[in-house]
């Protein structure tokens, strides 16, 4: 290969990396103002505070609520580095898609640990404490399979309609009520089209359902 077709090849290669840095950088951007609008239009927080992750990958928010049962509402986004042309291709084998992690806190205590996680998502088990003194059960949600950890049967009961009220149920990778921290929590994938009515799900099970038998006593 002589030297003027191998500095051809290195200028394309640097233009298409250029053009896929900004591409993917807008595309990043403009997903990252969708998902804050649609959820604070859905949450209405009182007050909220955002950190950048770096770069364009993603951000954490925090919102505080103090109504409908709603102490608090956190939310972790990370986005596929869709700027990297070299990283894009590895992180759709590693990390798969974009995820979206959700942290609500009620007012209401939650009385027992139970937890739905979707098989084969983990390449590690999530650390859960006290996690052999939990049952467990297989269960399928839309042609999924969810591994079941539960103090009582009823709880799961209660978070598989909550995620078979999804219009993707398989979006949902990890749902979970934690009495440790009294958390609700929500780990799944996010899509623009669907953000609005995900969230609106997730808070009115929060609203109506964590104040009710079995979550709360």
């Amino acid at each position: 290969m002589d030297n003027q077709l191998l500095f051809t090849i290195i200028f394309v290669l640097a233009g298409i990396s250029v053009i896929q840095y900004y591409r993917g950088r807008k595309m990043n951007l403009i997903l990252m103002e969708h998902y804050i609008r649609m959820i604070k239009d859905v949450v209405k927080p009182e007050d909220e505070n955002y950190t950048w992750l770096g770069g364009y990958i993603g951000f954490r928010a925090e919102y505080k609520v103090n109504r409908d049962n709603i102490r608090k509402f956190e939310y972790t986004l990370t986005l596929l580095p869709r700027h990297s042309i070299l990283y894009f291709p590895i992180s759709l084998v590693t990390s798969r898609h974009d995820k979206l992690f959700i942290v609500v806190k009620p007012f209401a205590q939650i009385k027992r640990e139970a937890h739905l996680i979707q098989k084969g998502y983990y390449r590690l088990r999530p650390d859960i404490e006290n996690v052999e003194l939990l049952q467990r059960e297989e269960i399928e949600i839309a042609g999924k399979k969810y591994e079941a950890l539960f103090e009582k049967k009823r709880d799961v009961e209660k978070l598989k309609s909550f995620v078979e009220s999804f219009s993707k149920p398989e979006n949902i990778k990890h749902v979970a009520l934690t009495p440790k921290t009294n958390v609700f929590y929500v780990q799944m994938r996010p899509e623009p089209d669907t953000i609005r009515d995900d969230v609106e799900k997730i808070v009115r099970f929060v609203k109506e359902k964590l104040k009710e038998s079995p979550f709360s006593s």
